[in-house]
C-alpha cells in the first residue's frame, strides 16, 4: 500500500499571509489524519516563511499517523530531528532562499557531507530519505551512504505528463526498480495531482509514500479538505 502524506506547509503560507492562527496548522494536521491522511509532512525553512520551528514542535505533539520533516541538513534542521524524532527525516539539498525543491542530492559529490549526517539521525531511530532524481549512478550511493529511502522528485514527470504518459514515467520506474533491488523504500514527491497520480502509482509498483501538498490544498479549494484526501487516497488505489 502506498501511503498518503499531506505537505501543510501550504496552510501555514495562509496563516502567516494575516498572522494570527488562522488557519490552525495543528488542527488541520489533525483533521486531514481523521479524514484519512497516513503521513503529515513539513518543511521548515531558514526563513520561516511557512512551517515553523515552533510549528514542528507543537505538531510533533498531536501526530498519530507518520510525521516527515524535510529540509536541508544544517545545524537547526538537526537540531528539531534530535529534538522531536520524527518518523522520518527527507534530506533535501536545498540553498537557502530556494522557492521550493527542484532538484535532488548529487551523492556522489556530496557523499563526505551526507555520511556523517545520515548516520547521525540514524542513531536516533529515525528513517531517513534522500531527495533524488532518478540517474541510476545516484541512487546507488545513496545505498552506499546508508539511507533507508529515496524521494524521487517527480516535477520532470508531472510536466511531461500530458505530452506522453509513458515516456514521462519511463525513467522513474527504471529508478524505482534499481532503487528496490538495492533495498531502498521509494518516496515521490513534487507536483503530484489528481491527474497524474494514479499512472505513476501504477508504474512504480514498489512506491511506499507520495507527499503532496500544493495541489492537494489547491484541489480543497474547491472540493473541501475531506472529499480532496478522499480522491487522492482512491487515486492510488486506482493505480494498485
Amino acid at each position: 500500500m502506498t501511503r498518503l502524506s499531506v505537505n501543510i506547509n501550504k496552510i501555514a503560507t495562509l496563516r502567516n499571509a494575516r498572522g494570527g492562527q488562522t488557519p490552525n496548522v495543528v488542527q488541520f494536521a489533525k483533521d486531514a489524519e481523521r479524514f484519512g491522511a497516513q503521513g503529515i509532512t513539513v518543511h521548515p525553512r531558514p526563513d520561516q516563511r511557512h512551517i515553523t520551528s515552533q510549528d514542528c514542535y507543537d505538531l510533533a505533539q498531536v501526530v498519530t499517523t507518520e510525521f516527515n520533516i524535510e529540509g536541508f541538513p544544517d545545524a537547526r534542521y538537526l537540531q528539531l530531528i534530535t529534538d522531536l524524532k520524527p518518523a522520518q527525516a527527507t534530506l533535501v539539498p536545498d540553498p537557502p532562499g530556494v522557492l521550493t525543491s527542484n532538484a535532488g542530492w548529487n551523492c556522489l559529490e556530496q557523499s563526505d557531507f551526507l555520511l556523517p549526517v545520515i548516520a547521525q539521525i540514524k542513531a536516533l531511530g529515525v528513517r531517513v530519505s534522500l531527495f533524488m532524481e532518478t540517474d541510476l549512478a545516484q541512487i546507488s550511493c545513496a545505498a552506499q551512504l546508508g539511507a533507508d529511502r529515496i524521494e524521487l522528485y517527480t516535477g520532470p514527470y508531472a510536466e511531461n505528463y500530458n505530452e506522453n504518459p509513458e515516456h514521462a514515467v519511463a525513467q522513474y520506474a527504471a529508478a524505482a526498480r534499481h532503487a528496490q533491488q538495492l533495498g531502498l523504500g521509494i518516496n515521490a514527491g513534487h507536483d503530484l495531482n489528481l491527474d497524474n497520480l494514479a499512472f505513476l502509482k501504477k508504474s512504480l509498483v514498489f512506491l511506499d509514500e507520495v507527499s503532496i501538498g500544493h495541489a492537494l490544498v489547491a484541489d480543497a479549494l474547491y472540493l473541501g479538505i475531506e472529499n480532496t484526501i478522499q480522491r487522492y487516497l482512491y487515486e492510488l488505489r486506482e493505480g494498485a
